[in-house]
């Protein structure tokens, strides 16, 4: 099975201006071809004859190159595996909507959801990791030497960059203590689980709220793109991030009890849309992170 392994870079101000020029290429890449596709798309609807064939990646691609390139110098900057997984990655997007799965592909705006992929000559050491055009990147925590990545993503919350990839792993099977379980989720307690353990949520957004509120509200008159308004987007950014992580840390310690406890789980089917319509309900259920626990599967070998 793979296992995905993520974890902060040890960068410093050359490294960092080199990972956001490849976020900022792979971005350029991904609003380019959906502006692009969506041109055709329109276009297809308006004429019914005359379509034009919706593109693939490649095409993309060689379109990018011959068209984009020559007036962006700056493409030749960076590692062309950025532009080329973005344009990959948005060509998936575009068959996930036309299949009904996700919403349709939308713009990217710079600072946030900062991200790019690489793949090619990548090398692991105990605490670094080569990467094509970059180079040595170190990290804080021990890599997986054993394995050797095929690809590689570097993404940004808020002023920190993180670097995760996926790798085989071999499971280990253990004798579980209660074979089936059920969990039933709730606002009160995260769940509860059918063998009597209470999980209590962790409610970090509920904690930091009105630290948040009060950040927000100090930026709202910052003239935006100031060194000000950046310190103060970087403190609020920062706070989103420890929100997120007190919240996951929670989900994953559920999540890991129960995987390593039970070989089938049972959990009830929540119409959260329907939830979501009461404004303080929907709070709740997002401080929760009905999401992340929804997604645990139903049976765990």
């Amino acid at each position: 099975m793979l296992l995905g392994f993520k974890t902060e870079l040890k960068l410093n101000n050359k490294q960092r201006t080199a990972l956001a020029k490849h976020a900022g290429v792979s971005r350029h890449a991904w609003n380019w071809g959906l502006g692009l596709t969506k041109l055709i798309l329109d276009h297809n609807q308006d004429t019914r004859e005359d379509k034009i064939k919706f593109p693939t990646a490649i095409d993309l691609h060689k379109w990018l190159v011959a068209l984009v390139k020559p007036i962006c110098p700056w493409y030749y900057e960076v590692s062309k595996c950025a532009p080329q997984f973005a344009l990959r990655q948005l060509a998936q997007a575009w068959k996930d909507a036309f299949k009904k799965n996700k919403k349709p592909p939308r713009f990217k705006r710079k600072g946030k959801h900062d991200s790019f992929t690489l793949d090619g000559s990548i090398e692991l050491d105990h605490f670094k990791i080569k990467v094509p055009k970059i180079g040595w990147l170190k990290t804080y925590e021990r890599l997986p030497v054993r394995f050797q990545p095929k690809s590689v993503t570097i993404s940004r919350t808020a002023d920190r960059w993180f670097i995760s990839f996926k790798m085989d792993y071999e499971p280990i099977n253990r004798s579980k203590l209660h074979p089936v379980v059920g969990v039933d989720l709730g606002i009160k307690a995260l769940a509860v689980l059918s063998t009597g353990i209470i999980v209590e949520g962790a409610k970090s957004y509920r904690k930091y709220e009105k630290k948040l509120s009060r950040l927000q509200w100090l930026n709202r008159h910052k003239q935006i793109g100031s060194a000000n308004w950046k310190r103060a987007s970087n403190k609020i950014a920062r706070l989103h991030r420890r929100i997120a992580n007190i919240r996951k840390d929670t989900l994953h310690k559920l999540t890991s009890y129960l995987a390593q406890n039970h070989s089938r789980i049972g959990i009830e089917n929540l119409n959260v849309s329907g939830m979501m319509a009461n404004h303080k309900l929907a709070k709740a259920i997002q401080d929760m992170g009905f999401h992340g626990a929804t997604r645990l599967g139903t049976n765990d070998g």
